[in-house]
């Protein structure tokens, strides 16, 4: 088995220049092509990775067709385009990284996993925060019961800016943390409820199907209920100025924090209990730990991840198109609940 893979990075903007600088450094991986609607970014990156003579620059998906040997693509185009181009590049027997979400209905999502086992090819979503250190330690603390017994979680996600015209707040940031909660707890929520509030884009685009007809929610307030009855709360917000960036979970013997915009460390847990005397409740055992951890850029894991996924032909088992085909479905829920005013929505869990 060879152990150089062909790539295509399909979409250079913010985040696919990212996935492409990984893969040009990777020593197992040859970029031989860049695909991208507007020319200025293909000469721009041309320029800023001073790229090989040979590597081919174009604005059509289509010319891909004509590379010989072409292995995978890593698609980082918007997310109404993935359905399309995921198709059709598993159809011509293409391994393949896309962006998050995988699409925006959990039926398509089903359908291309289906479509990569078909084919015995590698379909992976790239949800970053899965290989950031700091949720790969928490999931060990959690998992290992040193919470005690685990009791809510809570999440706030919010900063001034970018304020989306395709999505609303609910689809262009709750999918981090609730893959972050689903992946320390090792569940998945069975029920879900949102409400949301609009100010800046009263009338969303009818053609998107997540958007509800009152708008784009620019504000919006999640409840997540897993099996065991563990319930996680969820704020985010597109339009304020304090920037949060922190995800806990509470339990009888402390409390774990992953904040992002933390100087001293991005992860630590916190102890503390109650000790009951008479009618009160009297704080003991408390004390700070912060925890140490691996260094290495998350999105660097993600790339060398499906690098090995392809060269083995054996699916991630931390970001595979199923786990996305998951997220989108509590998405989808969330979606109706906010349309329908906070209903509670259940959520199914995948079948076979």
């Amino acid at each position: 088995m060879t152990n150089q893979i062909k790539i295509a990075v399909i979409g250079i903007g913010r985040w696919g220049v990212h996935l492409l600088r990984n893969f040009l450094a990777h020593p197992q991986v040859n970029v031989v092509a860049v695909v991208d609607p507007h020319p200025e970014r293909l000469a721009a990156v041309k320029q800023q990775f001073n790229l090989d003579a040979d590597v081919i620059l174009t604005t059509q998906w289509e010319d891909l067709k004509k590379v010989p040997g072409l292995t995978a693509v890593a698609i980082a185009t918007p997310a109404t385009t993935h359905y399309a181009l995921i198709k059709d590049s598993l159809q011509q027997g293409y391994h393949v990284l896309a962006e998050k979400p995988l699409t925006l209905d959990p039926g398509e999502c089903r359908e291309l996993c289906y479509l990569a086992e078909q084919h015995h090819l590698i379909l992976m979503v790239d949800h970053t925060y899965l290989f950031h250190p700091a949720v790969e330690q928490g999931k060990a603390v959690v998992q290992a019961g040193k919470l005690g017994d685990l009791r809510y979680g809570y999440a706030t996600r919010t900063h001034l800016g970018p304020v989306r015209q395709d999505v609303d707040a609910l689809w262009d940031l709750a999918i981090h943390d609730i893959a972050i909660f689903n992946t320390w707890l090792g569940q998945i929520p069975v029920k879900v409820q949102a409400t949301g509030t609009v100010w800046l884009q009263e009338q969303g685009s009818r053609e998107l199907i997540h958007s509800p007809s009152q708008g784009l929610a620019d504000l919006v307030w999640l409840t997540l209920t897993y099996p065991d009855g563990f319930q996680a709360y969820i704020h985010l917000c597109w339009l304020n100025p304090d920037k949060q960036r922190r995800l806990g979970i509470v339990g009888s013997l402390g409390s774990l924090i992953f904040d992002e915009m933390s100087l001293s460390s991005s992860l630590t847990l916190l102890h503390g209990e109650f000790e009951q005397q008479g009618n009160q409740f009297i704080p003991i055992n408390q004390k700070q730990i912060v925890l140490e951890l691996e260094t290495g850029e998350p999105l660097e894991r993600v790339c060398s991840c499906f690098v090995v996924s392809v060269l083995n032909n054996t699916p991630s088992e931390v970001s595979s198109g199923w786990v996305g085909t998951e997220l989108v479905e509590i998405l989808a829920g969330l979606t109706v609940s906010l349309q329908q005013g906070g209903k509670p929505v259940f959520v199914n869990e995948r079948q076979g």
